[in-house]
Order: structure tokens, then sequence, then C-alpha cells
């Protein structure tokens, strides 16, 4: 006779879902619920990434509100828009991305949900082509990188990138370490604003790195989810200009959520260069592949609103206005952060909306507990996370909490 089963019904016993384990919950997540549960009225939130303007708001971005009711009034149906996407958002979005390689038919793009979507179609699409590539990540890095990663069933190599209370990247450890990687292999890249430490690397370095990746024949993989917000849309985005420039084959995901504010809508992009063009149009055939079996084809609100920004000249004028204005306050914050305290100097040297503090587990607790201002264990916090009328107290605060 046939053993009975150990599933029962949903009335007692062994269930179904039971043999799965706990969850390691999201520290950012959980930090995010903290804070909302703190009634206090004067408490900061430096620890969730969005950008707030003086007031202390995320605001909807002028273009962006104009762009949807332009959608609003014109649109005439919500059938699918395909596998690619808004093709036409894709196109606009060429010269911004790719810059001086706008025209080269060797790079494609493709419309993704949020950098997210194009970070894990671009690591499946590396799975799928050579599944025992090992992929060289920097640390620290953003936290959902790894775990992406670790999805598409690659292997992680860590390279130091930045010491925390040195402030200072550890470059030569990381050129050593990308020194000794195989042929093959991925190298992890972010484009500009690195997340989460602000700490880019210099024209001169990305020199070094685009040496060293070309020479080894390493892949580079560059995330570039932060464009406009730190020097400028060009010089962000010059290091993947550079590879481009030395490497036949190249990875780059690309989100809009952060310059174009549409955080909830989740539009991003992924671009693709091999040897010559026929290699990348079948590379990109298996990327549409792999997104039909993830989410078949992406959602279009937000990507419609971003392509009528760019095809509309008088929005694109506004739109680089309303960025140049987040990025003069990311910088005039850093400035004045830097010039509180010889110890954060090193934050007016940096750019985009994060950077890491040189404090303690114990001195983030004790600034959550006494201060009401809430960041990521690790002392990493968003510059640009509160209201102008905080950024006095929070510096005070920090510098009390230094001094112990």
């Amino acid at each position: 006779m046939l053993d009975e089963p150990t599933m029962t019904s949903s009335n007692g016993g062994a269930q179904f879902f039971d043999a799965l384990g706990d969850v390691q919950s999201d520290s950012l997540l959980a930090l995010i619920a903290m804070a909302n549960a703190d009634t206090r009225p004067d408490k900061i939130d430096v620890g969730v990434g969005v950008y707030r303007d003086g007031a202390g708001n995320t605001p909807i971005l002028r273009a962006v509100k104009k762009a949807e009711q332009l959608l609003w009034n014109s649109q005439q149906t919500k059938s699918y828009v395909g596998g690619h996407g808004d093709r036409r958002y894709t196109e606009l979005l060429r010269p911004i991305v790719l810059g001086r390689h706008a025209d080269d038919e060797r790079i494609a793009g493709l419309h993704t949900p949020g950098g997210c979507g194009a970070l894990s179609l671009g690591f499946k699409l590396v799975a799928a082509a050579h599944p025992d590539a090992k992929v060289h990540v920097g640390t620290p890095t953003w936290p959902n990188h790894v775990p992406v990663i670790e999805a598409a069933g690659l292997n992680i190599v860590q390279y130091p990138y930045y010491e925390r209370l040195q402030t200072c990247i550890r470059f030569d450890a990381m050129m050593a370490a990308l020194e000794s990687a195989d042929r093959g292999d991925v190298a992890l890249l972010h484009g500009c604003c690195h997340n989460p430490t602000g700490a880019d690397l210099s024209d001169d370095q990305w020199r070094q790195v685009v040496d060293v990746v070309s020479r080894r024949g390493l892949i580079p993989f560059v995330d570039i989810a932060y464009q406009g917000l730190g020097r400028g849309f060009a010089e962000d985005a010059a290091g993947l200009h550079a590879l481009f420039d030395a490497c036949d084959e190249v990875i780059a995901s690309q989100s809009c959520d952060k310059n174009f504010g549409v955080y909830r809508d989740r539009v991003g992009s992924l671009w693709l260069k091999t040897g010559n063009a026929a290699g990348t149009k079948r590379a990109m055939d298996h990327v549409v592949q792999i997104a039909r079996e993830m989410w078949s084809m992406p959602p279009d609100h937000g990507a419609a609103a971003v392509r009528i920004v760019l095809d509309t000249p008088e929005l694109r004028a506004d739109w680089d206005a309303e960025v140049g204005e987040m990025r003069d306050r990311i910088n005039r914050i850093r400035g004045a952060i830097a010039a509180a305290d010889p110890r954060l100097a090193y934050i007016g040297g940096q750019f985009g909306m994060f950077s890491m503090l040189p404090v303690t587990p114990e001195q983030v607790r004790k600034l959550r507990e006494d201060h009401a201002i809430y960041m990521a264990d690790s002392g990493r916090f968003n510059v640009i996370g509160m209201a102008d009328a905080a950024i006095e107290r929070f510096i005070a605060a920090v510098v009390e909490t230094i001094n112990g």
C-alpha cells in the first residue's frame, strides 16, 4: 500500500508551505517601518532613498506632471506595449545614456520595470550565456545587488571598494582584485553617485579600471541609477562611455526612477553591446525571451510619461532645469554638512544622494533613540532625505554623537 502523503488539509497537521524557512527581513524595510511608527514630530528619516525638497516632500516633477496630463488627454488604448516595451522611450534615452555612442548599432536597449528589472534581466542573460562566470562585486554595494545576482544562479566574488571609517575608496585593493579576475568574469561597477557611499571613482581611476577590465577580458556591468544627480548627465556617464570605447561587450542597467522622480512607476532600461550588430540582436532576442518569462511585457505609464517629457522640447527643457535644481540642492546640503566639522569634510567631495557616516551601530542607535534620526546601521544616510529646516539639527546631532 502507498504511504499516506504528509501534506494535510487546512484543518490541521502539516501544511504544504511549512517546508519554507524564515526569511531574513530586509533591514531597510524594517528601518522604514520603525521610522513610520515613531510619533515624535521632529523625526528625521534619512534611511529611505528618495529625493526630498526643501519642505521635506518627494514631489512629482513639473515636467512629469504635465506629461501625465498630456498622456491622460491623448492615450487611446491600454493594450500591451510588446516585449521590448515602449520603443520610442528607449530611442529617446539613447543619447542620454550612451552619449557619443548613441549611433552605435552594436548597442541595443530595452524598456524594463525599473533598474531592478534591468539588473535581473542582465544577470539572467549572463547566466544563460556563461553560468560559471563569477560576478565581482565591490563592498559595500547597494544591498539588493547580491540577492539579484544570486537569484540568477551566479557566484559572487567580493572586492574591497570603500573603507567607511577612513572615508576613502580602497582603490589599490580594488585594482588588485580585478587584476586577479578570470577572463569572462563580470565586474559590477557603479556608474555614478555610488550607493551607499557617495564615493565615485575619479576620472583617472576610471581610466585605470577601464584598462584592467578591457585588458583582462572582463565583462563590465554598469549600474547607472542616478545619472544627472552627481555632476551632470555627460559627466556622470563618463565611465560608462569609456567602457563602450574600450570593450566589445558591455552591459548597463539604467533607471529613470530617481532623475524623473517616478519611483513607484518603476521605469528603467537595459543596454547591451556585443562585438557586432548581429550578435547584439541575438543576445537581445534572448533578453526578450527572459523578460517574457518574468513579466511578459513591462508596465507603460511611467515610461510613457518619460517619453512625452523627452519628446516635447519645452518639457525636456523644464526637466533638465529640474534635475539641475535637485543636483544643486544635493550639493548644497553636502557642503553644509562638510563645513560643520573637519571629520565630515569628505562628504563635500562626494556625489549623489548617499554617504556613510563614520559611526558605529551603537551610535546609530543613539541617534535614533535620542534624536529621532533614522539611518542604516552602517551609517549610510540619504543626504537629501530631510527638509531644509531639519539640516541644522541633523548636523548638530551627528557631531554630538561622533564626539561621544
